[in-house]
């Protein structure tokens, strides 16, 4: 049985369902062979890369920050166990903070060198502020938020000293941003606002 979804009171298909799955996939397959549609994160030089803070993308009012707790490609990566509890922990930290209003999504870079986090109305320092407020608030943690079988779809796989243990190091790494790095984040998400 084929589902439609009304939008605005008309109902609507999507691409999937007015193609066959051949159809799709030549389209798709076409789309990702172009050199002209590629995915802001793939646009970054991972050689020069270094761990820090950083705009990422604006799309529709929603500003992605990159938290790059590692140096990509250098062999040195979050241990999966600490970076799952980093997710847990900076999730409720951030949702529960001042500025929890704002956060729209924390979650774990597939690459295990960092972070994203997706966020709207939010300046970078505010952002920045944020995550040093819920990693000072997370380093306070007894144990993992949401880490119960019923909670979480891979509840074994936690390490609270693991993640607390990345979340010290990468805190002293924020305190020692300096304020140009800061600016130059800051007039980076202007400029995208503006186009």
């Amino acid at each position: 049985m084929q589902q439609k979804c009304k939008q605005n009171g008309a109902k609507t298909e999507s691409r999937a369902e007015a193609q066959t799955p051949a159809q799709s996939a030549a389209k798709v397959e076409s789309r990702a062979e172009r050199r002209d549609f590629t995915i802001a994160s793939f646009q970054k030089d991972h050689d020069r890369l270094q761990p820090g803070f950083y705009f990422s993308t604006l799309q529709k009012n929603v500003c992605t920050f990159d938290l790059r707790f590692k140096k990509p490609n250098a062999g040195d990566f979050l241990a999966q166990a600490a970076l799952h509890s980093i997710e847990h922990m900076l999730a409720t930290a951030l949702r529960g903070g001042t500025y929890g209003e704002h956060i729209l999504y924390f979650g774990p870079m597939g690459c295990r060198t960092g972070f994203y986090l997706l966020t709207e109305g939010m300046r970078v320092c505010d952002a920045l502020t944020a995550v040093k407020n819920a990693i000072a608030d997370a380093l306070g943690y007894a144990f993992v938020p949401g880490a119960q079988k019923k909670e979480c779809g891979n509840y074994l796989e936690h390490d609270l000293r693991g993640a607390k243990a990345e979340l010290s190091s990468y805190l002293s790494l924020l305190n020692g941003l300096s304020a140009e790095a800061i600016e130059r984040e800051e007039a980076r998400k202007a400029e995208k606002e503006k186009a």
